[in-house]
């Protein structure tokens, strides 16, 4: 009889696997093998429970970093995301007392405040984003020169 319930337990933590596609089942199911084997040599069935757990546990510690590095797809970072870090050139000065201030980015105009808030930056500064909130830019000093009107056109 536990042999049945071994096997059942293999085929349905592949089954659950099989349809989530998510690395969520697939540990259990070599523990419930493992258990299995020990099952078919006769082992009492408290040393096939606790195969199934050891064997499941090791297999879930060990190999999931691995197996999600490799199986999972790669994340891809959104346009928000990739902006954060890169260097931008300001259309408009930037003052957050007054409310002002954009920022061309790939071509695009963006609203820009300052990260810090003493701060202001002049026309044509090339700054840093450091942070995104809603669809501004907060900016902040970049070790860059002012660029040239016609580069800020990408």
């Amino acid at each position: 009889m536990e042999i049945i319930i071994w096997l059942v337990l293999v085929v349905l933590f592949i089954g659950v696997e099989i349809a989530t596609v998510g690395l969520t089942s697939i540990w259990f199911a070599g523990g419930a093998l493992a258990a299995l084997i020990f099952s078919l040599l006769g082992i009492n069935i408290f040393w096939q429970i606790a195969i199934f757990v050891v064997v499941s546990a090791i297999l879930l510690l060990f190999t999931r970093p691995w197996a999600l590095k490799y199986f999972k797809p790669r994340l891809v970072k959104t346009n928000y995301e990739t902006v954060i870090g890169v260097d931008v050139c300001l259309t408009e000065s930037v003052d957050n007392l007054r409310g002002t201030g954009t920022a061309l980015y790939k071509g695009q105009e963006w609203s820009a405040r300052a990260y810090n808030e003493e701060k202001t930056f002049e026309a044509g500064t090339i700054v840093t984003v450091k942070e995104i909130r809603g669809v501004t830019l907060y900016v902040d000093d970049s070790s860059h020169m002012p660029k040239k009107e016609e580069d800020t056109q990408e």
